[in-house]
């Protein structure tokens, strides 16, 4: 009678341990990747080193020069910035920015409302110094994009969205403001997603290979996401309840006593 309870309570034993490990790891590699289904007609990018086209929710700024300085003071408003300090309520003088509407637009002094979006930077400085001379002779135009930004999620050091200075930045230069990848990164099957003409695009990129300097994707575009995935060992580790030892030694300590109990 008592082997045959010995041997219950060690199946009881066995049955529980069992039980509490597949409780506690219950995430799949289906619930921990993203964007794991394949996309239906956009699997490539465009097979060109991205050219900058302005597009709306852009904000730019735009500097007009010429010899007479007076001239083009009325092309140049300073924005006023007001110092968050309590101490100092003077303001401290920078660019104006001008948002791309919608509809492409964005309103600009003297000249009025002009049409910006879809324009490369040659595109729209040639029609700027077209509509400034007018009024200025021999006119100067500088565009940049004031928020040319990126953004990188995964399994990097510091993922986040980073604003780029001079609109121009490579893979490697990504990752490196985003800490680099960690050990736990996949390096073969980097995500990246781009919109082009209104349209998401995809593409898978392979990090481990020399290849990728030479790739037309080497270079990131404004907007881009680039998502790095997690290998299999940090998938399995996320599996992990740290409860789970303590529930294993609760479930054979209390066996152990009824074994001794029933002797």
């Amino acid at each position: 009678m008592i082997k045959l309870n010995l041997k219950y309570l060690k199946t009881v034993l066995y049955t529980s341990i069992f039980s509490c490990i597949v409780l506690t790891s219950c995430t799949s590699r289906k619930e921990y990747i993203y964007f794991q289904d394949e996309p239906l007609n956009e699997t490539k990018l465009i097979d060109l080193v991205p050219e900058i086209k302005y597009q709306p929710d852009d904000l730019l700024t735009i500097d007009v020069a010429a010899l007479d300085p007076d001239a083009v003071r009325p092309f140049n408003l300073p924005a006023v910035n007001y110092s968050e300090s309590v101490i100092s309520a003077q303001g401290t003088l920078k660019m104006q920015t001008y948002l791309i509407d919608n509809n492409g637009h964005i309103e600009f002094p003297v000249l009025g409302t002009i049409k910006i979006g879809g324009l490369t930077r040659i595109e729209a400085t040639a029609m700027m110094k077209e509509r400034l001379t007018e009024y200025i002779k021999d006119p100067i135009v500088n565009i940049r994009i004031a928020n040319f930004t990126i953004t990188v999620i995964g399994d990097v050091n510091r993922p986040g969205t980073y604003t780029i200075q001079d609109e121009r930045v490579t893979l490697p230069e990504a990752l490196g403001l985003a800490g680099d990848l960690t050990n736990t990164a996949t390096r073969t099957n980097l995500f990246l997603i781009r919109e082009t003409n209104g349209k998401k695009r995809f593409a898978k990129l392979d990090l481990t290979s020399i290849n990728i300097v030479n790739s037309p994707l080497y270079y990131l575009a404004q907007n881009d996401v680039l998502y790095v995935e997690p290998n299999n060992a940090k998938i399995r580790s996320s599996n992990y309840n740290p409860n789970t030892g303590i529930i294993i030694s609760a479930v054979a300590t209390l066996a152990t006593i009824a074994a001794i109990l029933v002797r």
